[in-house]
């Protein structure tokens, strides 16, 4: 016995945008070796996911163009970035090392590593071509705060990828588009 058409067609859309997560995740992953291009690559990756979920033409041709018109200014966001995860890297040694109070400046660390990183995220799911890294990302800071739950999730998402990379390291490559899809479902239920 068959399923009705409504649920087989839903069951086909479901499908139809799991894999295009997955393929998304290698594409964001590739465009991010360079580690500076992550917010770009993640900004041009939910504009495919944008496009695939409004049946619009979504190929790696647009990811590539979306790609490149991020990073013209997104590269300074990874940057920034790198500094951010350099500077938590070396609290992290810090409390280690014994001195008073480390472990209270190791959790601020962490904690301001998270909210960097959702941060981003967010910034990354509503890019548009055109639109200011230096606008978007106070705009998703302020979100970050004001929107706990949504932000939650998005550690959640984080915490997801870092485990499939703990696991099984290749398996956080397609991690990376269905976090990618999450920032875009925040970011709609938001609006």
């Amino acid at each position: 016995m068959s399923a009705p058409p409504a649920v087989e067609s839903r069951r086909r859309i479901g499908f139809s945008v799991f894999a295009e997560c997955l393929l998304t995740g290698v594409w964001i992953a590739l465009a991010s070796l360079p580690l500076v291009t992550a917010p770009a690559a993640f900004a041009a990756g939910s504009r495919h996911l944008h496009r695939h979920l409004g049946h619009h033409p979504a190929s790696h041709r647009e990811f590539t163009a979306d790609l490149r018109r991020a990073a013209r200014h997104g590269w300074l966001a990874g940057l920034a970035g790198l500094a951010v995860c350099a500077a938590v890297w070396t609290d992290l040694r810090v409390a280690r090392s014994g001195l008073p109070g480390g472990r209270l400046a190791a959790a601020v660390a962490v904690l301001a590593l998270l909210g960097t990183a959702v941060t981003v995220l967010r910034a990354a799911a509503v890019w548009e071509p055109g639109a200011h890294w230096r606008t978007l990302l106070p705009a998703a800071a302020r979100r970050t705060v004001r929107a706990p739950a949504g932000s939650l999730l998005l550690v959640c998402g984080l915490a997801v990828v870092l485990l499939c990379a703990g696991f099984l390291a290749p398996l956080a490559v397609p991690a990376l588009g269905i976090l990618a899809a999450a920032a875009v479902a925040v970011e709609e239920r938001e609006r």
